[in-house]
């Protein structure tokens, strides 16, 4: 058995406030809720384009405050939605190099599952992108994820987000690279994207 050291101990649970931070919650109508990341500190969400089936939700912050959320962007093909909040100011994370990513490193995936209070689960990478040389477009990794966590930030041991959690696949969690995520986000901001 490893030692318990406090320091790491620490470390984890700092890294870990700070990304339940820019963590936050997108509701929809009839009880629908997934996960999100607040992308950028202009009111900017990201999350997955399945959990953002509906042009108005609301996103509820790490403070438990409550926003309505308008849907600017919806790319069904790499499953990111970009929601707009008005006149709100908010915490973002730090970002990191999903390219960085080995097999083995620990991860940290944030959210709400179930649709109940945030979480963070702890795992290793499995495998990133598609061909060696090329930017990874889905990460793997051994992490448990449920419904609702889907939206929410995959991030790396420092806690910088590397991608947006999409999905369970033969056991392993699946997130959208940060990169994919970046070019819808681009394309908001050159005004050539939109909610489909």
């Amino acid at each position: 058995m490893l030692p318990f050291h406090p320091d790491l101990q620490a470390a984890l649970e700092a890294t870990t406030e700070r990304l339940l931070q820019a963590t936050v919650r997108v509701r929809g109508p009839a009880g629908s809720s997934g996960s999100g990341v607040a992308w950028r500190p202009d009111g900017l969400v990201v999350t997955n384009a399945h959990v953002a089936r509906h042009p108005r939700l609301i996103v509820e912050l790490h403070d438990g405050t409550s926003h309505r959320a308008r849907l600017v962007a919806r790319d069904e093909r790499r499953d990111v939605a970009v929601l707009q909040l008005a006149d709100v100011r908010l915490t973002t994370p730090e970002f990191g190099d999903p390219a960085l990513l080995r097999p083995g490193s620990l991860v940290l995936a944030a959210g709400y599952p179930f649709g109940h209070r945030p979480a963070v689960a702890a795992g290793v990478a499995h495998a990133a992108g598609l061909a060696l040389g090329t930017p990874p477009r889905r990460l793997l990794a051994d992490v448990q994820l449920h419904p609702g966590n889907s939206g929410g930030p995959l991030a790396d041991a420092r806690g910088r987000v590397i991608g947006v959690n999409a999905m369970i696949v033969s056991g392993l969690g699946v997130a959208i690279a940060r990169g994919e995520v970046d070019a819808v986000v681009a394309a908001v901001s050159r005004g050539r994207a939109r909610a489909a």
